[in-house]
């Protein structure tokens, strides 16, 4: 598919292959071209050319590129640059869907950090799919790496020093990227929230993956932080079981049992869940708020108390392996 073009008469690069078809556009893999045979390997990411005439999604995926690219941290996906095309862009990345832009109508797309690796869904698949069980300690060292990530997005603050209130609203493995070099990442801010960046429609609609929703999401309610943290309890309990506990036969199981299905006793699933990960996981996955954890770095912090209390535990590395 390698093909070499500028883009906004200012970068130029080379497409190599479409990698992900995402909710709101397509990534592909690509070479960012400089001078004196300069090249970066970056992912693009383009708005899916049937959203090109919708008002709101334009301004959500804008939205999405001015947030990401003040989420400057070690668990989140980098941004690298935001512009906008003519309609040229998609039949130069094979994206032409027939769909036809009207007068100052653009396509926009994002240039990203390319993670060489796989998303955290894919690798829980491979697990299973080889029958095996991940370790405990890697599956919690995961989990806590989101956590890491959540929690600088939560924390993030405007000039005036303001909350930005964020919410991703999707944590899910599929929004999770893991390098082979061990590193986790947290991707896919389409549909998050945050004032005054991304168009907020709580109530309305719902926005998320059905089994990994929060209670309140799944019950069309406004969230807040809490919810980020509930489907992080909800990855977390995956990994260590090598099932989502909610997982219907349709969406609307799904939102029901995270609704209605008692909790688990975790202890009794699997061996190495102690009673300090059972209280984590419950304390996470609790459907009262005021029970559940209220920031995303308290649960990290218990997380990796629980694996290094001992003096040692899993690193990038071991993940890697």
């Amino acid at each position: 598919m390698a093909a070499l073009f500028d883009i906004d008469g200012q970068h130029r690069f080379e497409v190599v292959e479409k990698i992900a078809d995402g909710r709101m556009g397509a990534v592909f893999r690509a070479n960012q071209i400089g001078s004196e045979e300069f090249a970066k390997e970056v992912a693009i990411k383009v708005m899916h050319e049937r959203f090109a005439m919708q008002r709101q999604f334009i301004e959500n995926f804008i939205g999405e590129g001015k947030l990401v690219a003040d989420l400057i941290h070690p668990n989140i996906v980098q941004i690298y640059n935001f512009g906008d095309e003519g309609k040229s862009l998609y039949r130069r990345m094979g994206e032409d869907s027939g769909v036809k832009l009207q007068g100052d109508q653009r396509a926009y797309y994002m240039v990203m950090e390319f993670i060489r690796g796989v998303n955290l869904d894919g690798f829980i698949r491979e697990v299973n799919a080889q029958g095996k069980e991940l370790p405990g300690p890697l599956a919690v060292f995961i989990a806590s790496r989101i956590a890491r990530g959540l929690a600088y997005a939560h924390g993030k603050k405007n000039e005036e020093g303001e909350s930005l209130g964020i919410v991703h609203r999707d944590v899910s493995p599929r929004s999770v990227m893991m390098s082979f070099e061990g590193d986790v990442k947290l991707t896919d801010f389409g549909v998050a929230k945050a004032a005054g960046l991304i168009e907020q429609n709580e109530g309305e609609q719902l926005s998320g993956t059905p089994e990994y929703m929060s209670p309140e999401q799944a019950s069309f309610e406004v969230t807040d932080q809490r919810s980020d943290i509930f489907s992080n309890g909800v990855i977390l309990a995956e990994l260590l079981l090598g099932k989502n506990i909610f997982a219907g036969v349709d969406a609307a199981e799904s939102r029901q049992k995270i609704v209605d299905e008692p909790i688990p006793h975790f202890r009794n699933e699997n061996d190495y869940i102690d009673l300090r990960l059972d209280a984590i996981l419950q304390k996470a996955l609790a459907r009262n708020l005021d029970v559940r954890y209220e920031s995303a770095e308290r649960f990290m912090k218990d997380m990796e108390y629980h694996m290094y209390h001992k003096g040692y535990g899993p690193t990038n590395e071991t993940l890697a392996t």
